[in-house]
């Protein structure tokens, strides 16, 4: 039987992928296509936002030292000015001991420094509001530029692209927005026993769950997924899809076929094409340790293992960090993982907030077993140097 080639740390993979990575091309989008998208370039400001003084409250512009020391038994009494209108530029001019009603987001008369907030005064006639609580210059106000000022990268490139973030965009007026074009990803599955989803597997058989839950994994990170179904331990009928898939596609992602076994084909079709470059043959991970990576001129292929929850778990680990921003957060583990030193171990958990605490709590269940990926809401990384984790530590959980 044949052996790995070399086996690697999941940190040299993870460079190797890195570095041979397909580039997507550039292009522009409307602000209403962007989000998720990832900027491939820096948004710069053109302009400063906010464009004037803001206010944040409603209440009354002042002048701060018009209010120093104010209180509810020595109140500063401010004569009324006028009023600030939304979206027009105040015609008033505040000098010493006056004031004027702004209403949120309304725009600071010229002279005003501070905005008093409402329920700290209280309007005594048609021409006078007193004053019941002093406010520091700045208090309650946006100052010009505040948000960002022009020639300010507001937006990194290589920014996966939040609703948030579309909104900054917006208020700087950039209607086109320059991204990476969606990666394309064949997807095929291989191996005897698998069959189509709509067909009754016989005794031997299972059905064909690769295809469905990788493509629906890389299409949620905002790849173009393409599937060419089952293909047999054919290694003509594979090196047929392969050609295909890569005309087609910039990455090929093949499931089953990886391992060491004398009708596992993958590798040896990969290899086949008279431009191809064996990257890497085996990982210390567990799950995943027969994945592969190929490259064929400027394409990639990954050969992951047949079984659906480690074929998912790999994606994840490998492929997802390079496509996507991976959502984590913080829980407590609540048992006992043990883990073999020198092999980075990968434990799915599904996370359980009935308490005053975010739990995490191991899934365990055997790589072909299919319920347990439906069960667990991420995963926690346990790295090689350590043999495991203990109840109660707290673990940075990556969310699928």
């Amino acid at each position: 039987m044949a052996e790995f080639f070399n086996v690697l740390s999941l940190d040299e993979a993870s460079r190797i992928l890195k570095e041979n990575w397909p580039q997507p091309a550039m292009e522009l989008v409307g602000l209403k296509e962007a989000v998720g998208r990832t900027l491939a370039a820096g948004a710069i400001a053109r302009e400063e936002l906010p464009p004037f003084q803001r206010s944040t409250v409603d209440g009354y512009a002042v002048l701060a030292a018009d209010v120093a020391g104010a209180s509810e038994t020595i109140p500063a009494f401010l004569d009324l000015a006028g009023e600030v209108m939304m979206g027009c530029e105040p015609d008033i001019e505040l000098t010493t001991g006056q004031c004027a009603w702004i209403p949120t987001g309304g725009m600071l008369p010229r002279g005003a420094d501070t905005v008093v907030m409402v329920e700290y005064t209280e309007k005594l006639g048609p021409d006078t509001v007193l004053i019941t609580r002093p406010t520091a210059a700045g208090e309650n106000v946006i100052r010009k530029g505040e948000d960002c000022r022009i020639g300010e990268e507001v937006l990194p490139g290589g920014r996966h692209l939040r609703p948030q973030d579309i909104g900054v965009l917006a208020a700087l007026g950039m209607t086109e927005i320059p991204v990476f074009s969606s990666l394309r990803f064949g997807v095929i599955s291989t191996g005897d026993e698998v069959v189509e989803v709509d067909a009754q597997p016989q005794i031997g058989q299972v059905r064909d769950v690769n295809s469905y839950v990788l493509g629906a994994a890389l299409g949620r990170w905002g790849a173009k997924v393409r599937y060419y179904g089952v293909i047999v331990d054919d290694f003509s009928r594979l090196q047929d899809a392969i050609k295909t898939a890569l005309a087609e596609n910039d990455c090929v992602i093949i499931s089953g076929g990886s391992s060491v076994g004398a009708r596992d084909l993958s590798l040896a079709a990969l290899l086949s094409f008279p431009d191809s470059q064996l990257l890497f043959h085996g990982i210390s991970i567990k799950p995943g340790k027969p994945t592969l990576a190929v490259k064929i001129g400027s394409q990639l292929v990954i050969g992951l293992p047949g079984h659906p929850v480690s074929a998912l778990m790999v994606l994840q680990i490998l492929v997802g960090p390079l496509i996507a921003d991976r959502d984590k957060g913080a829980a407590v583990l609540t048992d006992n993982v043990a883990s073999q030193a020198g092999r980075d171990d990968f434990v799915r958990v599904r996370l359980d907030n009935s308490g005053d605490i975010l739990k995490a709590v191991p899934v365990h269940g055997k790589s072909g077993l299919i319920r347990v990926m439906s069960e667990a809401h991420g995963f926690i990384h346990i790295p090689s140097h350590k043999q495991g984790l203990y109840k109660g530590e707290t673990v940075t959980v990556h969310l699928f």
